[in-house]
């Protein structure tokens, strides 16, 4: 979170052609347009640090706007983000939370080794974003008989049905195979769409999502300032 705030007594000092509201209104303006300007960059740094970041990602922030009564304005999360958001772990350092998947994935699926973490595999078919398409997904937890909803699992008669369509399997403990899920094709062929590891993913300390916030802050409040200003005394005729 960033806050930026405003001395509205050194500005009525000297603005004193204004009443105090009117310069603590002008300051608000500006202060809030300043907070969407450092938004619109902590976003775009996210660009710089993720590969094609979703909008999940992208809208993770927030501003909650100055009033007159209260010239402080916050870049800040959403309150809709929780505590175990990944970005949390991104810009911090250390090991991410377990995701919904991998505690359903270990709760439900048929597997004697243990599920710590799992990430797509080189057969996983991808999003536009880089992530696991929610299509396949769905159709890898019915083939392996891990819905969260069990009447959503595949069925024999399902599985006869649908004799052409790619199935998918998790290894025997005792297969050269390694630990995950594995796609079958109806020719026979094999590939890998899911790995399962004993170790949770860590990440470096501190991506700086805020980076250059300040010098933001910095550059663009003196201009918005100006121009509410100038538009507030345009309003009262001064």
């Amino acid at each position: 979170m960033l806050k930026l705030t405003l001395n509205d007594w050194e500005m009525q000092a000297h603005l004193s052609r204004l009443s105090g509201r009117q310069v603590r209104i002008a300051g608000s303006w500006a202060l809030n347009d300043t907070a969407r300007d450092v938004l619109a960059h902590v976003q775009g740094r996210m660009d710089e640090v993720f590969d094609r970041p979703t909008p999940f990602t992208k809208n993770a922030f927030t501003v909650k706007g100055a009033r007159p009564d209260n010239l402080t304005a916050e870049v800040m999360e959403r309150p809709s983000v929780g505590r175990r958001h990944f970005l949390k772990v991104q810009e911090s350092g250390g090991a991410r939370s377990r995701t919904g998947l991998e505690g359903l994935l270990d709760a439900r699926l048929a597997y004697d080794g243990i599920i710590t973490a799992v990430t797509p595999a080189s057969g996983a078919k991808l999003n536009a974003y880089g992530n696991w398409d929610t299509g396949e997904r769905n159709r890898v937890l019915s083939a392996v008989q891990a819905q969260r909803d069990t009447t959503a699992n595949t069925t024999k008669a399902s599985r006869k049905r649908n004799r052409k369509r790619a199935g998918f399997f998790v290894p025997q403990a005792e297969s050269r195979l390694s630990a995950g899920i594995w796609k079958r094709e109806a020719d026979g062929t094999i590939s890998k769409v899911l790995h399962f590891t004993r170790a949770m993913p860590t990440y470096d300390p501190r991506l700086g999502f805020f980076d250059g916030a300040a010098d933001v802050y910095q550059t663009r409040l003196p201009d918005h300032l100006r121009r509410t200003i100038a538009k507030m005394a345009a309003r009262s005729g001064g």
